[in-house]
């Protein structure tokens, strides 16, 4: 239940739908241990985590593909088919030693939920991967849907991403709000005409102020009055 002093939304969305890495989790130093794993195994120098971060987003292989470009040349396909299932294999293994919720966000979930908004994840990531570390982590409950990059035959930045998960949900994506960290999460709400929340705090090599979004929130506190705004 709310307390009488809990902030409200003044008009609510008919979803928030939240991207994963970067937005709601900090996993970063995970990936990172992953990617290097990786590198390392296959004779390669390992990459700090500060530059791992803006590598993020647009899922494993693309994640893969990136470490290995910039250590050197990239694998052969089969070879990165290989790599590619030992980091599904790594990975499912370490999925949260280090990865925690951004502060301030399970209190965001349960204002959400107390109020009676549906909540989605609509991620890049795969699908063993999100709800492995969504189950970790605990959260996966809070969420009616979940979409991953290999859910359909398209990704954000494809709108298509975002409008399967609200029909999945059976809501209208017109009143939906998107919240995410990437060019990738901002250019698919743009493109499916979906007002989006960017966090400042996330992964993006670019500044999420730069990339357009409706509202820039530093901390999940300020979530609420975002929301409020952008439903004016």
């Amino acid at each position: 239940m709310l307390k009488m002093n809990e902030k409200m939304l003044n008009k609510k969305p008919t979803a928030v739908i939240f991207d994963l890495d970067g937005t709601l989790v900090d996993s970063a130093l995970d990936l990172t241990a992953t990617l290097n794993h990786l590198l390392r195994i296959n004779g390669r120098e390992t990459i700090d985590n500060s530059v791992v971060r803006h590598m993020v987003g647009e899922g494993a292989r693309a994640l893969i593909i990136k470490g290995f470009s910039h250590t050197g040349d990239l694998p052969s396909e089969d070879k990165l088919d290989e790599i590619f299932e030992e980091y599904l294999n790594y990975y499912l293994a370490n999925v949260s030693v280090e990865t925690v919720m951004f502060d301030g966000v399970l209190n965001v979930l349960n204002k959400l939920q107390a109020q009676g908004i549906p909540m989605a994840v609509c991620t890049n990531k795969i699908t063993e991967l999100t709800h492995a570390l969504l189950k970790s982590l605990e959260i996966d409950h809070f969420f009616s849907a979940i979409t991953c990059g290999d859910s359909f035959d398209y990704k954000k930045p494809d709108p298509r991403h975002l409008y399967s998960t609200c029909d999945m949900m059976n809501v209208d994506p017109t009143g939906a709000i998107m919240v995410g960290d990437s060019a990738s999460d901002v250019n698919s709400a743009i493109a499916a005409n979906m007002p989006v929340i960017g966090v400042s705090f996330g992964y993006t090599a670019i500044p999420m102020r730069e990339l357009g979004p409706n509202i820039v929130i530093d901390h999940f506190d300020e979530f609420i009055e975002a929301v409020n705004v952008v439903r004016r």
